[in-house]
């Protein structure tokens, strides 16, 4: 894969929008390429993602720990899938799957952080970026609150 190829994707998807264009070209070269078959897992829920990764192209399903049978699905290029791994090496509760065939740029962890290092106003608008999506997605679990079912 091109530098120049991995900084587009990079570009393309809305939460490395946080980055310049020099910094989207760091994160760059520290990516990688992914292929998943339909069926493979990006990671399960338990594990803990090494980064977040951007759909190329394909579509994922997530399911939550527990509620397997309620997937959603991702299918549009530039979608970040889990953002909050560039930041929190921490298990997660959901499990991602490759529905078709997926291509992902996995952009690693430490190389997010070692740029927030060298550049701290990025790390603020990372963290605020974070916050903002975790504010949507509270927004839509309190909207559908009484069409969830209690464990």
């Amino acid at each position: 894969m091109q530098l120049d190829d991995a900084a587009t994707i990079l570009s393309r998807a809305d939460f490395f929008g946080i980055c310049d264009a020099e910094q989207r070209r760091l994160l760059a070269f520290a990516s990688e390429r992914k292929r998943f078959r339909p069926g493979t897992l990006l990671y399960a829920a338990g594990d803990t993602p090494e980064g977040a990764h951007i759909l190329v192209s394909g579509t994922v399903s997530t399911t939550h720990k527990g509620h397997e049978d309620a997937p959603f699905l991702v299918h549009k290029p530039g979608a970040v899938i889990g953002a909050v791994a560039l930041i929190i090496p921490r298990p997660r509760e959901v499990t991602v799957k490759a529905v078709d065939a997926v291509e992902t740029l996995l952009v690693p962890r430490n190389a997010f952080m070692k740029l927030c290092n060298q550049y701290p106003d990025l790390a603020a608008r990372a963290a605020h970026a974070i916050r903002r999506e975790l504010a949507g997605y509270l927004g839509v679990i309190e909207r559908m609150k009484g069409r969830i079912p209690k464990d």
